[in-house]
């Protein structure tokens, strides 16, 4: 059986920060920034409070079988809670998306790498 790799998002909207934790979150920003946005085991969050009060989590997880993807949400939907309430950050409106990369369309240079492979077979 072949390794499966979900891409997971999960996104919500700071509530109820204080003045200390909205300061510190700007000060922090510039490691959270979307344009540095990744997927990682860990979960990368990005923001951009001055802005808005949005924020999104991507995380990178796997599993064998197409149903893992069901516990992979569930972990990083976990991941991101836990991140928020050990930093003390008020949260709402949770929402998660996920994506089996398996099952994901090929893009057009895929598409050329692919059949050059099967025109070398």
């Amino acid at each position: 059986m072949s390794s499966r790799t979900f891409r997971i998002t999960v996104r919500g909207s700071f509530d109820g920060l204080t003045d200390d934790q909205r300061a510190e979150l700007l000060a922090a920003a510039p490691e959270h920034d979307m344009l540095h946005a990744t997927f990682t085991a860990e979960g990368h969050l990005t923001y951009d409070l001055a802005a808005r009060p949005f924020f999104t989590f991507r995380f990178l997880d796997s599993g064998e079988a197409e149903e893992d993807i069901l516990d992979a949400t569930a972990r990083a939907e976990l991941a991101a809670e836990s991140w928020l309430a050990e930093r003390g950050y008020g949260f709402k409106q949770l929402k998660s998306q996920a994506e089996d990369l398996s099952q994901a369309p090929l893009g057009k240079r895929q598409r050329r790498e692919a059949a050059k492979a099967e025109g070398r077979s």
